[in-house]
């Protein structure tokens, strides 16, 4: 199983990125995709999660209505749309994959997930 994500970089405060998730090695509809996140010398706090379907998305406080989560079942991708950055965006953004049926409650607890990215970072400048 791998999931490999790309599209990070370097971006001014305000600006917009789009990450990718593309996973190989399992049955893509089957399973959940949650991005998490983490900035130096703090833990790992989730971003946004989308359902197998697509049909339902969860998105942490700190970027609801900035960030928005779709899918392409058809090349197993996932996409995480990042608009109006902040400088505390800043960090190594990681997909992660779940076979499991997601909730409000549970889609960000990172033990619901069983396969990670290596992560790409992303860097907003002020």
């Amino acid at each position: 199983v791998q999931l490999v994500e790309s599209g990070g970089g370097l971006v001014q405060a305000g600006g917009s990125l789009r990450l990718s998730c593309k996973v190989s090695g399992l049955t893509f509809d089957e399973y959940a995709i949650a991005w998490f996140r983490q900035a130096p010398g703090k833990e790992r706090e989730f971003v946004a999660a989308i359902s197998r379907s697509g049909g339902s998305t969860y998105y942490a406080d700190s970027v609801k209505g900035r960030f928005a989560n779709s899918r392409d079942n058809a090349k197993n991708t996932v996409y995480l749309q990042m608009n109006s950055l902040k400088p505390e965006d800043t960090a190594v953004y990681y997909c992660a994959a779940s076979p499991r049926t997601l909730y409000s409650g549970s889609a960000s607890d990172p033990r619901e997930y069983d396969y990670w990215g290596q992560g790409t970072q992303v860097t907003v400048s002020s």
